[in-house]
């Protein structure tokens, strides 16, 4: 703004010096008619000049001094452009970057999540694969087993078939005859049981009364003898290869007399076992079977 008022003042000057050059050239040529008039002119004229050229001198110097300030100015305004095209160039790079950086950062993501992905997957699929041969091995493991045991348990039982197998079955239940009274005697004899419940293996014989071992086993007795006299003596005794094993007699205190008993003996095969009427006791036998002698093997030894 004081630049535009200045170069304003400087045309204004310029004019008016213009004016009094052309004022002093028209003079000259009027000099002849009007010395005085000359005179005063040319006497205005060496006041006025001295100071105008010294004024234009001083613009003459502001206006160089100007044109350096606005030569300066230019130079520094293109420094700065090309700086600020710089620091543009500068700033566009760096987002440039950051943005390829951003987009390898994307670009990175999405291939670790691939990456990621495929591993998961592959983990997945061999974590089956793994777990489906352990189950495999396992039910292998345990069918292995289960065979093994159920092979152990078919051979106990064909070996518990074979054993049963040879094994006698021995099993005798007999009753007296419906004869009535039996005894007393004057002596002791063994008592023949002829009815036959039961008689596995032939064991038993009724003709003799007499039970032999098939095998060498363990062997249940029970034994059992009623007298219905009030004046005879109730008892049976049973023996054990002529060796009295228990002997077991009851009083006649009233019409019905019973005695019973039970034994279970370790024989050899071959043993006799068999019951015995005692002296002077007598038994009864009638259809309701009161007298009664069983036996069987519990099991071989």
């Amino acid at each position: 703004m004081r630049f535009q008022k200045f170069l304003f003042f400087l045309l204004c000057l310029n004019w008016t010096w213009a004016q009094e050059e052309s004022r002093g050239n028209d003079e000259s040529m009027l000099a002849e008619e009007t010395d005085e008039r000359s005179e005063i002119n040319e006497n205005k004229q060496k006041n006025i000049s001295p100071d105008i050229w010294t004024e234009l001198k001083e613009l003459r110097d502001m206006v160089i001094k100007q044109e350096v300030d606005l030569s300066y100015s230019k130079t520094k305004i293109e420094n700065l452009e090309r700086e600020t095209t710089g620091d543009a160039y500068i700033i566009h790079s760096e987002i440039s970057s950051e943005t390829e950086v951003k987009e390898l950062k994307r670009e990175n993501a999405g291939k670790y999540l691939l990456k990621h992905e495929y591993e998961l997957r592959s983990l997945k699929y061999h974590t089956n694969i793994n777990l489906r041969d352990r189950i495999t091995a396992s039910e292998n493991k345990s069918t292995g087993k289960f065979l093994a045991r159920l092979s152990s348990s078919e051979t106990e039982v064909e070996e518990l078939k074979r054993e049963n197998a040879e094994c006698p079955k021995v099993a005798f239940s007999f009753a007296l005859t419906d004869a009535g009274d039996i005894g007393p005697f004057n002596t002791d004899i063994t008592l023949k049981f002829t009815k036959v419940f039961t008689n596995f293996g032939q064991a038993y014989n009724p003709n003799t009364g007499i039970f032999t071992a098939p095998v060498r086993g363990v062997c249940y007795f029970r034994f059992s003898a009623m007298n219905n006299g009030l004046s005879m003596w109730d008892g049976a005794t049973l023996y054990l290869n002529g060796q009295r094993v228990s002997w077991d007699s009851e009083g006649s205190r009233t019409q019905y007399v019973r005695v019973t008993n039970v034994l279970v003996l370790l024989l050899e095969k071959g043993d006799a076992v068999y019951l015995v009427l005692p002296i002077k006791h007598a038994v009864w036998g009638d259809t309701n079977n009161h007298t009664t002698f069983s036996g069987f093997l519990l099991f071989p030894v």
